[in-house]
């Protein structure tokens, strides 16, 4: 759909992520318009999960942000880090600026198991894990007693448990050559744990960790790979379904753990044990501090649609452990004067146009991309047809005129007026090349600074060089 007018169409983009950065891509290519596309972010670095989510060993996932700097190159793209909705800026003044405005943050927090236990020592998410090794400021200090940990458990098999498993059983010296954090390599160098159980509610058809996660890691030096043969085998359920349903990579995850079960572990080695079929129900500790999870077995019966869905048995098990990480997904936090829906975890939208509460009305100009707009569901490019739809819902309004009317000044304006130290783009590719450098002279990928302060430390001292040379 064309949208032809004269003046710029000013659209903000909350959040840098993937789905920030294809919202603009898309907007960027309607035809017959002069976008002018926004981008803030609270942090003062820019791709959200790309840099702070996606493993360290995992670079050739991360290139994506090249696609993401040619997006940035558009004349008409500026970034705003370092700028919080609620705290630096409100709803209010986005709206009286721009024509439309999008939310694109993501889900930044994980989701809880609501079991007994889950407040003891040695209890965690994989999501703080995760921002701990990748130098997220959210997260960079906290504290894992991976030095007295042995067995570690970790609740779910998706891919984000895979890679907490890979990077507990990964060598030191080898995460140490990547963009892995400084403060978790050392804390990674002193760790002890020998062994990693995954513990899945369904079975090994179901598991939701892709094939080349869990072979990477029977690919690690001294490392095993276990699962229970009865565990592995397929009841009728799961066979039929696979044959029917199954998706290649899920018959290649059963493939692979048919052919690993029974296995024991070599002398020495580090595990990985595969568990199916187990849900937690608590977790056990005493003096405060983690001790074992009780999990109960389960089976698989049929739901409406012929789908395996897990069923409780009225049996239990109780598995020591030092440590638990729970990778059961991401959940989004409310930000100031957007509406969410605290049921889901996502702002409210029907076909990402924002709802001023669930099952209300859609806000004019307000509008929904990625994870919370839809949940933390799909891959990183999974984003970008669901960012092209919203934009297709924005295209259709701004030519119909629901949108909003924006009277004040430039938002830069307003910033400076408010004593807010805005990072642009300009400043994190000074940033950027730093990062870069000093990690060679670290004999790693990439050094990132551990907070927002030293970050901004190192920012205007780039600056005044900058303004020196010039």
């Amino acid at each position: 759909m064309h949208v032809p007018h004269a003046e710029p169409w000013r659209v903000a983009v909350v959040g840098s992520g993937p789905s920030a950065f294809y919202t603009a891509e898309a907007l960027f290519k309607t035809p017959d318009a002069r976008v002018q596309v926004d981008m803030f972010d609270r942090l003062p670095v820019p791709f959200g999960l790309v840099r702070g989510g996606v493993a360290p060993d995992h670079q050739n996932i991360k290139a994506v942000t090249r696609v993401y700097d040619k997006i940035a190159a558009n004349p008409g793209f500026r970034f705003f880090g370092n700028v919080q909705i609620g705290r630096d800026l409100q709803v209010e003044d986005l709206a009286a600026r721009y024509h439309q405005i999008v939310y694109a943050f993501g889900c930044e927090t994980g989701q809880k198991l609501g079991i007994p236990g889950e407040e003891l020592r040695g209890v965690h998410s994989a999501t703080e894990f995760v921002g701990w090794y990748n130098g997220h400021p959210d997260h960079a200090h906290r504290t894992f007693d991976l030095r007295s940990a042995k067995r570690v458990a970790i609740v779910g098999n998706g891919n984000v448990a895979m890679d907490v498993a890979r990077i507990l059983l990964a060598s030191p010296d080898e995460l140490g050559k990547t963009d892995l954090a400084d403060h978790a390599l050392a804390v990674l160098r002193t760790s002890s744990v020998r062994e990693v159980i995954l513990l899945g509610r369904r079975g090994p058809a179901q598991a939701a960790f892709s094939p080349k996660e869990i072979e990477e890691i029977a690919e690690l030096p001294d490392t095993a790979v276990l699962v229970r043969p009865e565990e592995a085998a397929l009841d009728a359920l799961s066979e039929a379904w696979l044959a029917k349903d199954g998706a290649r990579s899920q018959q290649r995850n059963v493939k692979f753990l048919q052919e690993h079960a029974g296995h024991d572990s070599p002398a020495g080695h580090k595990r990985l044990q595969c568990r199916f079929l187990v849900g937690p129900t608590e977790l056990l500790g005493e003096h405060g501090d983690l001790q074992a999870v009780r999990v109960q077995h389960m089976e698989l019966v049929a739901d409406t649609d012929g789908t395996p869905r897990p069923k409780a048995r009225d049996s239990f098990e109780e598995v020591p452990v030092d440590l638990v990480f729970k990778a059961i997904g991401y959940r989004g936090i409310p930000v100031p004067g957007v509406p969410f829906d605290q049921k889901k975890g996502i702002v409210p939208n029907l076909d990402g146009r924002v709802l001023d509460k669930v099952g209300g009305s859609a806000l004019v100009g307000h509008y929904a991309a990625g994870w919370c707009k839809r949940g933390p569901t799909g891959l990183i490019g999974t984003n970008s047809l669901d960012a092209k739809a919203t934009v297709d819902a924005m295209r259709e309004d701004f030519a119909q005129g629901a949108r909003l009317a924006p009277t004040r000044t430039d938002i830069a304006d307003t910033l400076r007026a408010r004593g807010v130290d805005a990072v642009t783009w300009a400043d994190w590719q000074r940033l950027d090349a730093w990062e870069l450098a000093e990690g060679q002279k670290r004999g790693k990928l990439r050094h990132k600074l551990p907070s927002i302060e030293a970050v901004m430390l190192v920012l205007r001292d780039l600056r005044a060089g900058a303004s020196a040379q010039a």
